[in-house]
């Protein structure tokens, strides 16, 4: 099912058997051993700059290959069902990279983007803040005005890469008014005076990607940081979401290809009763139940992705994508779990990482209430 769909072609294949053999060469033999040290090797970042695997979108003008977004779809699941580790180059690739290169300025996007081709920069985006979640409007990190820098003070959680992050946008006020008007995205690299990373935060899954609590104390950058206009970060976060929350759809759906996957052959060796668990009545409909929802999961992030490429996913759509795929990956890994009987509850089993792994996307991105809300509010 990863391979033989209608908006791949040929060259698409041939680039998806060299990132497989990329990551199960360079990260899926380590997966156990990055797991307990709870982040992954900072090298790791430059082995995929050189297999060409970071910001593959990025015009060639930047070190890129000038692509469109199915190449990245490819990475994200290639990533996700050969259990490549926890860095998160989703984040890097497909949000950091796309903010800059829309939006920021010449100089900003030439001292930048090649950094981020090539993994000498590691990217991050902090928006999250302690006391607001999903709800971006009321964010505290504030940035003030003084001469030609920014000043920035406050306080981020929950941000991937947060460890080896060499660059980070910052989502902060730049004004007092409240609610969407005022925030501004300011990039802040990671050896200015006043940022501190917090600790590598512990987690139910996931846990060789490192994820940080980040602090600005009086952190001050040059004006030519700021991404964009001043006062119009909250309409860039929303036109970028689309895009992010379709990854999340698309590792979603390969999270539950690969549990499928894996079950498929566990049942089929594994007895009970003197018999293969997958000669049972019920064990057959579980299975072609999961089949079914994932030949149509498939189907509709597909066709999401054929319409973001011709720029048309809204917010809308890509709202019901990370909506549909990450409660289908929950449903389909806990069945798979299931099927594993006692030995699917132990750590040995890959099933068990799933289930861990997999929570998490119905919350990040954008919690499933919050992308309710915002079908139903277009209803």
């Amino acid at each position: 099912m990863l391979q033989s769909r209608a908006i791949y072609d040929e060259d698409h294949s041939i680039f998806r058997d060299s990132v497989r053999k990329f990551y199960q060469t360079e990260a899926t033999p380590f997966h156990d051993e990055w797991d307990k040290a709870g982040i992954v090797p900072r090298e790791f970042w430059n082995k995929a700059g050189e297999a060409g695997i970071l910001c593959p979108q990025l015009p060639e003008q930047y070190g890129g290959l000038g692509s469109d977004y199915r190449i990245n779809c490819i990475i994200n699941e290639e990533q996700a069902y050969n259990r490549a580790g926890g860095a998160a180059l989703a984040v890097h690739s497909d949000i950091v990279a796309p903010y800059i290169l829309h939006y920021g300025s010449d100089e900003l996007k030439e001292r930048v983007l090649p950094k981020m081709v090539t993994g000498e920069y590691v990217g991050a985006i902090a928006m999250t803040e302690p006391g607001t979640g999903s709800d971006l409007q009321g964010i505290k990190t504030t940035a003030r005005k003084d001469g030609d820098h920014y000043v920035i003070n406050g306080a981020k959680t929950f941000i991937s890469n947060g460890q080896h992050c060499d660059i980070v946008i910052v989502v902060c006020k730049t004004t007092e008014e409240g609610g969407a008007k005022g925030s501004s995205l300011i990039l802040v690299e990671a050896d200015r005076d006043g940022f501190r990373r917090g600790r590598n935060l512990e987690k139910l899954g996931m846990h060789s990607s490192d994820t940080s609590e980040l602090f600005f104390d009086d952190v001050r950058v040059p004006a030519s940081n700021l991404i964009g206009a001043e006062n119009a970060g909250f309409m860039y976060l929303m036109k970028e979401l689309p895009q992010e929350r379709l990854s999340i759809g698309f590792i979603a759906m390969a999270g539950s290809q690969r549990a499928f996957d894996i079950t498929v052959d566990y049942v089929k060796e594994r007895k009970a009763f003197g018999k293969p668990v997958a000669a049972f009545q019920n064990t057959r409909f579980k299975l072609a139940e999961m089949k079914t929802q994932l030949a149509v999961g498939w189907a509709f992030v597909d066709e999401c992705l054929g319409r973001h490429i011709k720029g048309e996913l809204d917010a809308v759509g890509g709202a019901m994508a990370k909506l549909w795929c990450s409660e289908l990956q929950s449903k389909i890994v806990d069945e798979c779990l299931q099927l594993h009987g006692g030995y699917g509850f132990m750590s040995e089993y890959e099933i068990s990482h799933h289930y861990a792994d997999s929570r998490v996307q119905r919350i990040y991105g954008g919690t499933s209430e919050i992308m309710k809300e915002l079908i139903g509010r277009s209803i």
